[in-house]
């Protein structure tokens, strides 16, 4: 086919293959990009585990890169703030969030209102890693592990009650998936935040509560309280504490303890592919490993493509466990 005048044939042919490859409207090449910092959307607060995590991704992806990241911190909502403005943000590879079970597969199944779509909302750039979190209890409590506490609780007229960083969050499920498969009489009270859980621990307010293993793990270590039970997994923060499974609680092959990193829907391919190349290569950076160990995190990188398949289908699970338990998180 002739095409002329020249110029004009040329930027036709650009604008085809554009509008072929869906990057019309984000010509930006790939190895341009990155261009201008990224801004890195964050569901913690600074100095949590998971503005630590994000803060170390963030150092060893930006010279694979050969670029930065700015870092901004929006906490609340059980992290449905944070990752809706990066579903919402422009799809040019510039706004990316480090959200995971909580955000994309715990509240989807139990929050209808949420203002997002977990799957069809995000190019997902990859898993970054598995965690647990554990169940602090008061060295007061006459309980020192799984068995012992349903025990108590079972005992008790009026059972037990525990604390998690809010309805719907990964907390809150654990306690209900004991509550479902043990017949655990128990009680949710939903808190704003970690902190809130272990100043009230230390203080005497609450006995049980559900953190992460960053903010639990010095606790333990330093006996102010003790561990009764991880979830889903064991930790290698606390090797020796028991995880829920390990208690014959069976999760069906379903994840709730992953972090991932996402961009909005309809990022350039090859953006997100460079993305995840990154994140990859820093993942398979030993010291980058040793120090997700010491935050409670095994680094463990799943394709983005695997990842969104995988968790459409973790959303469909712990729907129902969400039905089962009256998990319905406003």
């Amino acid at each position: 086919m002739r095409c002329l005048p020249a110029p004009r044939c040329a930027a036709a042919l650009l604008a085809a293959l554009l509008a072929g490859t869906g990057l019309a409207g984000h010509a930006q090449p790939a190895a341009d990009y990155p261009a201008r910092p990224i801004k890195f959307v964050l569901i913690s607060a600074a100095g949590s585990g998971g503005d630590t995590l994000a803060r170390l991704l963030a150092e060893k992806m930006g010279p694979l890169l050969k670029g930065n990241f700015v870092i901004e911190n929006r906490p609340g909502g059980g992290g449905s703030i944070a990752v809706d403005a990066t579903a919402k943000a422009p799809p040019d590879g510039y706004t990316i969030t480090l959200g995971g079970a909580t955000t994309h597969v715990l509240l989807p199944a139990s929050r209808p209102s949420l203002p997002y779509n977990a799957v069809k909302d995000f190019a997902y750039i990859g898993q970054v890693g598995t965690a647990s979190i554990v169940l602090l209890a008061s060295n007061d409590l006459p309980a020192n592990n799984l068995t012992e506490l349903l025990a108590l609780a079972n005992a008790s007229p009026e059972g037990l009650q525990y604390a998690s960083w809010g309805n719907g969050s990964t907390g809150h499920f654990c306690g209900a998936l004991i509550q479902l498969k043990k017949q655990a009489k128990t009680t949710h009270i939903p808190y704003k935040s970690v902190a809130q859980i272990q100043t009230d621990l230390l203080g005497g307010h609450i006995k049980l509560g559900w953190v992460d293993m960053v903010s639990g793990t010095p606790m333990v270590k330093s006996g102010r309280v003790k561990a009764i039970a991880t979830c889903p997994e064991r930790s290698p923060s606390l090797p020796g504490v028991n995880s829920i499974q390990d208690e014959g609680i069976d999760l069906g092959g379903r994840s709730m303890g992953s972090w991932g990193l996402y961009a909005p829907a309809g990022t350039p391919k090859p953006i997100v592919d460079k993305l995840a190349a990154a994140l990859r290569s820093t993942l398979d950076m030993p010291e980058v490993k040793a120090r997700m160990m010491e935050l409670g995190t095994q680094a463990a990188f799943i394709p983005g493509d695997e990842y969104s398949v995988m968790t459409a289908k973790d959303i469909e699970y712990w729907k129902q466990i969400a039905k089962d338990a009256n998990i319905r998180n406003e």
